[in-house]
């Protein structure tokens, strides 16, 4: 049971990881295909995980990742529990504007089992962007994947002079 730590491998050139946590199934999977069919001009690889800890008879061919989406639905509401519990498992150096928080099925506020308060919490207490989303649209999930593949980018140092670092300031100023 290790904890996933941002720099503990070298990293590919021209390629980036990005890590999808939460208990989503097939709306990981859309989101995952959506982000592979981007255009791009580097290398991107998506792994999927329900929870963490990942699997640590593996941790020698994982590659180093560089950023992960933690994904919350709002008409779920163990999906928050399975995400809290799974951020023990991360370094704190992630949260160094690598992470983020995407809460899908926003669509359906009527239906909502999430306290939508905790959820803002938990971008506050980890200074993590919380993005929302409606993955059952096709629209609204290639817009979700463009953003995503571009924080990607910028999370694996593909952007000349911007830093993942400036995620948190950046989501607060344009949200406000």
């Amino acid at each position: 049971m290790a904890v996933l730590r941002p720099f503990s491998k070298l990293p590919e050139l021209n390629s980036a990881v990005l890590l999808l946590v939460g208990s989503e199934g097939d709306f990981q999977q859309k989101l995952a295909e959506a982000i592979l069919q981007e255009k791009k001009d580097f290398t991107v690889n998506v792994h999927i995980a329900t929870s963490l800890p990942l699997p640590s008879e593996r941790d020698h061919l994982r590659p180093q990742i560089d950023m992960i989406v933690f994904m919350i639905d709002i008409k779920n509401k163990y999906s928050l529990k399975n995400v809290e519990d799974s951020l023990a498992y991360v370094d704190a150096k992630f949260f160094l504007g690598k992470v983020c928080f995407l809460v899908t099925g926003v669509g359906r506020v009527n239906c909502c089992s999430v306290d939508m308060n905790a959820v803002w919490k938990l971008g506050e207490n980890y200074c993590s962007p919380v993005l929302f989303c409606e993955l059952e649209l096709e629209g609204t999930r290639v817009a979700t994947a463009q953003r995503l593949l571009r924080m990607l980018q910028i999370c694996a140092g593909y952007v000349p002079g911007v830093s993942a670092l400036y995620f948190s300031t950046l989501m607060t100023t344009f949200s406000s």
